[in-house]
């Protein structure tokens, strides 16, 4: 379940584009903690941070704590606004929760027991339909990850959300059908074409032709 990560942070006191801009020249990135029916904090955060969490896989489903100017905030990151061009994170959104708090969250899909999967030991390829799922559930009980089991499954099978044992008090947001997680395909063949007889005798006929040309021109001589 989720446990709560530190991370540091820096208060910043400006807000704005043009203070924003000058975090990111001084090497940060510029971020807000908003909710909770509290006014919103002005913060920045190490990149070098940022990008480690976000290559981890779970930074929406990691609840931190920061220390802003000695006070602690519980936080959930919401959105990260990246460069058009670079895809560099250029501002993040977190939002205050607490223990109570329930909402909406996406959490990646980890695939287990591949080695008994009979599909994919048969030749057959995994087709990954969702690498996530997005869930309804208390801050306090947001899995890290969601396994998905794959023992047993033959080429054309799939696993649909009905198969997974999900943890107490996390519901998926979709109820209105069981929708498809994986499915184990069938490996795709590449099949060398091999000429056919019509093609062989036309080049048989081509070359009968071409002797013939150089008989009549040796007889004329």
């Amino acid at each position: 379940m989720a446990e709560a990560k530190t991370l540091a942070v820096t208060a910043r006191d400006r807000a704005g584009k043009g203070a924003a801009r000058a975090e990111r020249r001084a090497g940060r990135i510029p971020a807000v903690i908003y909710g909770g029916k509290v006014d919103p904090v002005l913060i920045s955060v190490d990149p070098r941070d940022l990008q480690r969490e976000l290559f981890a896989g779970h930074l929406f489903s990691t609840v931190y704590t920061f220390d802003v100017n000695g006070k602690s905030e519980r936080v959930l990151p919401r959105d990260v606004q990246v460069h058009p061009v670079t895809d560099r994170p250029e501002h993040v959104d977190f939002l205050r929760v607490t223990a109570s708090t329930k909402l909406a969250v996406e959490v990646p899909c980890n695939f287990i027991n591949e080695e008994e999967c009979p599909g994919l030991r048969l030749g057959g390829v995994l087709n990954v339909v969702r690498h996530a799922i997005e869930f309804v559930c208390r801050v306090d009980d947001i899995p890290q990850h969601i396994d998905i089991d794959l023992t047993g499954l033959e080429i054309g099978d799939g696993v649909h959300i009905s198969m997974v044992k999900l943890p107490d008090g996390v519901e998926p947001t979709i109820t209105d059908r069981d929708f498809t997680i994986a499915t184990i395909a069938a490996p795709t063949i590449a099949i060398e074409e091999e000429p056919t007889e019509g093609e062989e005798g036309e080049e048989g006929e081509g070359g009968t032709e071409a002797d013939g040309d150089e008989a009549e021109e040796e007889t004329e001589d």
